[in-house]
């Protein structure tokens, strides 16, 4: 009998596993080429590129007049804008999506009121975060009135959902208690345990993240209480369905108990059945332990090649070491033996910066708006006639490793020197995003590097250079040095009228 009940349990799971692949790519298919690559920038955490492509998704699908997939896309590009802190430009994008809203006239109330909805909520998470109850509360109350007129019963459910979150978060335990058990006896008496369950999951994960202890331990003590309280359930669904189909089966073979004929039938189609499913659970062995090999020899793979990098970053290491005295004698006044010595040092830097990754970096304060300057005042004599230069920069210390930050600086404000045109400009600022994160931006009005070149500008021995006219070693060697400082260096997707570079530091 438990065998049986393995065989039809194992090819429901097949059968759901079949059924989930369909869907995935179904809804997969549904999406545009501009959302799936904003989804792709979302997952490798590049949240500038991201959200500059979440924006253009949205007014892709709004020209196209789908509406619901670009409130969708606006809705995440507004939460990568707070996940930085930039709420003004957040709230901005909320109004505009509202606007289209407003203005489409294929949607109906109901409809209009189901996307409003998302907004809404979204500009009560802003608030949640700043801690404003108040604002919070209002936003709530919106919601309510946006889900009762949507009349989708799922929005209701989540609705419930954040009204518990925001009682938990602002130390109402109580009222948080009794919306939460309105919503999970809701949702138990409709059977739906699986929802229940991710709820409550996403609450202790919502508390952790947020370092509420009291928000986690009454979420998980309520958990508990409900898991025991629908293991009881579930067991009287089960056995009463078991019932029903033994029940049902009795009456199938009292009526066929007549006919010798039909029990042959039926013993020959459950040793079909049987077969079919030992064929399965075989096959389901050997595909298993073909993964199994697979995934060794991957991991081996990964460990080898991580290996041959290594050796790979000490070998060129070594080369370069032993060529330099050679091109030192070398006149250097050469320009294909200059190149030459300046590659070779290049080399160096970046095998030095490879081999040397998980090193801590020295930190020291700094005071930045005379450092700032400092840095603009050694390309005063490079620039073209007529560009201006310009420091934003307020008087205030930071710690920063100033060996590695000067370098690539100075080497960004070397670039935007020989890129920019006359009566150009070219700007050095620093921002404050957070208590141990800022922000160094070179700014330049030149012609810009093109969106195709942006990932691979900083990436070595891409393309085979005319070392006199410079190796491209130089950004990939300061995007190592910004990595090395538990930081990043980025081009701002969103900046058109030029190019714009961002060192992103971590204190």
């Amino acid at each position: 009998m438990r065998n049986e009940t393995m065989k039809k349990r194992f090819i429901i799971l097949l059968l759901s596993l079949l059924c989930l692949g369909t869907s995935v790519s179904a809804q997969e298919a549904a999406k545009s080429a501009l959302q799936q690559r904003a989804e792709a920038a979302d997952e490798n955490k590049n949240i500038a590129t991201a959200r500059f492509t979440y924006i253009r998704a949205f007014e892709d699908y709004v020209n196209k007049g789908q509406m619901k997939q670009g409130v969708e896309c606006g809705v995440k590009a507004t939460a990568l804008y707070y996940k930085e802190n930039y709420y003004k430009e957040a709230f901005d994008l909320l109004h505009r999506i509202e606007d289209q809203i407003s203005a489409d006239k294929k949607s109906d109330n109901k409809g209009k009121a189901a996307l409003r909805y998302l907004t809404v909520k979204e500009r009560m998470q802003m608030y949640m975060k700043l801690r404003k109850s108040e604002s919070v509360k209002e936003q709530l109350n919106g919601m309510e009135s946006l889900a009762n007129a949507s009349g989708d019963e799922n929005l209701k459910n989540d609705l419930l959902y954040n009204k518990a979150l925001y009682y938990y978060s602002f130390g109402q335990n109580a009222q948080g208690n009794a919306v939460f058990k309105e919503m999970a006896d809701k949702l138990t008496s409709k059977k739906e345990y699986g929802k229940v369950d991710e709820v409550y999951k996403t609450l202790i994960a919502n508390g952790r993240r947020s370092g509420s202890a009291s928000l986690v331990a009454q979420s998980y003590s309520s958990y508990m209480a409900w898991k025991d309280s629908v293991a009881e359930l579930r067991l009287a669904d089960e056995t009463g369905a078991l019932k029903k189909q033994i029940a049902a089966n009795e009456a199938s073979i009292a009526e066929k108990d007549s006919s010798l004929a039909s029990r042959k039938w039926m013993i020959t189609g459950l040793c079909v059945l049987a077969a079919i499913l030992a064929a399965v659970l075989v096959l389901g062995a050997i595909v298993l332990l073909r993964y199994i090999v697979l995934t060794r020899k991957q991991k081996k793979t990964i460990d080898l090649a991580n290996e041959n990098n290594a050796l790979k970053a000490k070998f060129i290491s070594n080369i370069s070491a032993q060529l330099e005295p050679t091109l030192r004698r070398l006149d250097s006044r050469i320009p294909e033996v200059k190149a030459l010595q300046d590659f070779s040092n290049h080399i160096q830097t970046l095998s030095d910066l490879e081999c040397s990754m998980n090193e801590t970096v020295e930190l020291e304060d700094v005071q930045i708006q005379p450092f700032c300057e400092e840095l603009i005042g050694q390309i005063r004599g490079k620039v073209k006639s007529g560009v201006v230069l310009a420091v934003n920069a307020p008087k205030m210390s930071a710690k920063i490793n100033k060996e590695y930050v000067s370098h690539i600086l100075l080497h960004l404000l070397d670039n935007a020197a020989e890129y920019t045109p006359e009566t150009g400009h070219i700007t050095l600022d620093f921002k404050k995003r957070g208590a141990h994160t800022h922000q160094f931006l070179v700014t330049d009005t030149g012609e810009g590097i093109p969106e195709e070149k942006r990932e691979d500008i900083f990436k070595a021995f891409l393309e085979i250079h005319d070392l006199t006219k410079g190796d491209g070693l130089g950004l990939p060697i300061c995007k190592q040095m910004a990595l090395k400082m538990n930081g990043d260096l980025n081009v701002d997707p969103a900046f058109t009228k030029g190019t714009r570079f961002v060192l992103e530091l971590k204190s």
